[in-house]
């Protein structure tokens, strides 16, 4: 009797991760917003070290999104919940009737809160929305994501908008939670933090993200950034103070699939994972 009430215990021990093992998740944001931003995320995983993605379900790039998800079943992936939609040539909607979420086009407002040099009312936080409306669209974006990838793992906020309220951010908690989904924020990851400059090169990106994995310490650590390729569509991405959209995440793309990078992690031990790991 007493080895059985002990075994529960030896088990939980022996499985419990190494103090001293450093864990790191790689993730490429914003699946489905574009074809570059779909084939340089696969390409990421496939020939580097991504290990996480995330899918904008309202995006028009999503179908293609869904199809190369599920051609790579080994790459981890979420909901990229979605109340905003920033660039300038390409706009996404929501999948509801949503009044209160939309400009007057339609369109999901570009930013979460004002910003110098836009025009007013061009932000969600200036916008009258209800919480509603809001819980239904998010809802939507769930069961599309779940019927077409019932391996979604996570949520993520694009542009960070349940900042819009501490009423968003409970919402967005409870959802996750009822679709049986990780909350990331919920887990104490560490943040490798800003690493490179959006304008540096392919190769000193991979020069300064080797150096920062150098110096990461026992734990779990979370590196985030966008993969693109650098052609004419994503030469079309981009908004004001912002129109090298495609040089800088090409370059991530370079950096993530590096020998330098690679080499680093080998050589350390750190061992790359995504959130399914940790479920």
């Amino acid at each position: 009797m007493r080895l059985l009430v002990l075994l529960p215990l030896a088990i939980a021990l022996l499985t419990q991760t190494p103090a001293t093992e450093i864990r790191l998740i790689v993730k490429g944001d914003d699946m489905a917003a574009g074809h570059g931003i779909n084939v340089a995320t696969i390409d990421a995983y496939t020939r580097g070290v991504l290990t996480t993605t995330n899918v904008i379900v309202p995006g028009p790039w999503f179908p293609e999104a869904v199809r190369l998800l599920q051609a790579n079943p080994g790459l981890d992936v979420g909901v990229h919940l979605t109340m905003t939609s920033e660039w300038e040539n390409v706009k996404w909607r929501p999948l509801t009737h949503a009044p209160s979420l939309v400009d007057r086009d339609g369109y999901f407002f570009p930013l979460v809160s004002p910003r110098q040099g836009y025009p007013a009312g061009t932000s969600l936080r200036e916008s009258k929305w209800t919480l509603d409306e809001m819980e239904r669209e998010l809802r939507a974006q769930l069961d599309l994501a779940k019927r077409h990838l019932p391996r979604i793992t996570y949520t993520w906020n694009h542009m960070g908008f349940a900042s819009v309220s501490p009423e968003a951010t409970a919402l967005v908690a409870r959802l996750s939670k009822e679709y049986g989904l990780i909350v990331p924020s919920d887990l104490g990851i560490q943040s490798v933090g800003r690493v490179y400059e959006s304008r540096d090169t392919g190769a000193v990106k991979a020069e300064k993200l080797a150096r920062r994995l150098e110096s990461l310490t026992p734990g779990l650590w979370l590196h985030i950034d966008h993969a693109a390729t650098n052609d004419p569509e994503m030469q079309a991405f981009g908004h004001a103070g912002y129109e090298w959209v495609a040089a800088d995440r090409s370059a991530n793309l370079e950096a993530w699939t590096s020998p330098m990078v690679r080499e680093v992690i080998t050589r350390k031990g750190i061992r790359l994972v995504g959130y399914r790991d940790l479920k």
